[in-house]
């Protein structure tokens, strides 16, 4: 069935109007793509995190070798090193604390 939109006037199906249900809105593989595990992409997080500390580090570095006088672009490169270590941190404790709540549950 459709209806017309009365400011328009364009015709909308009502399938178009539904709420999304949980399977419209899951992620849908792509065609050849090879699945990611999710040791993967743990590990390419960790990594990102490291790089992000490591230009933060060059960054200071830069500046207090005259490299750089750019002190706003220094602190926002530290900033962001900080910010994700302690998301990292933050994940690692909500892991942990779900094990050791899983460990000690009555069976």
């Amino acid at each position: 069935m459709t209806v017309s939109d009365p400011t328009t006037g364009a015709a909308l199906s009502l399938d178009a109007l539904r709420a999304p249900s949980a399977a419209d809105r899951a992620p849908r593989p792509q065609e050849g793509a090879a699945e990611v595990s999710f040791a993967d992409r743990l590990g390419q997080a960790i990594e990102h995190v490291a790089a992000a500390q490591r230009k933060g580090s060059a960054a200071a570095t830069d500046y207090e070798l005259g490299r750089t006088d750019d002190i706003a672009a220094v602190m926002i490169d530290k900033q962001v090193a900080s910010l994700n270590f302690q998301l990292t941190m933050e994940v690692r404790n909500k892991a942990l604390k779900a094990y050791k709540d899983i460990m000690n549950m009555p069976v």
